[in-house]
């Protein structure tokens, strides 16, 4: 996963279906709780659901970004079922999304509000 200080993206949770684990990036679990858990929820269900590999970043501006790939062998995992999913996620998670956003640009990047 990524470093925060090289500015590139840095992750901030997943969820692998293939080794049934859910990973929270260290650096974030200050968070609340309730925020934590949503997050974890989400990644997981999200996998449950599509399968492959679900991951939450921040983008070096500190825009969220939310990624899945695959193994090729997997022939259960449907790439436009993923794709419906992911955008159907961010709709529904929206002002989720946009807290966490200015908590990394206010307390990671430094930028004010």
């Amino acid at each position: 996963m990524s470093n925060i200080n090289n500015l590139k993206r840095t992750s901030l949770c997943g969820a692998n279906a293939y080794e049934t684990k859910y990973y929270l990036n260290e650096q974030f679990s200050g968070l609340p709780s309730a925020v934590l858990d949503e997050l974890k929820i989400l990644c997981v269900l999200f996998t449950e659901e599509v399968g492959g590999i679900f991951t939450i970043w921040f983008e070096a501006d500190g825009t969220i970004a939310l990624e899945t790939e695959y193994e090729e062998s997997d022939i259960y995992y449907d790439e436009i079922s993923s794709g419906l999913m992911v955008h159907e996620v961010r709709k529904k998670r929206r002002e989720l999304f946009e807290s966490l956003e200015i908590y990394y640009k206010t307390f990671i990047l430094k930028e004010m509000p």
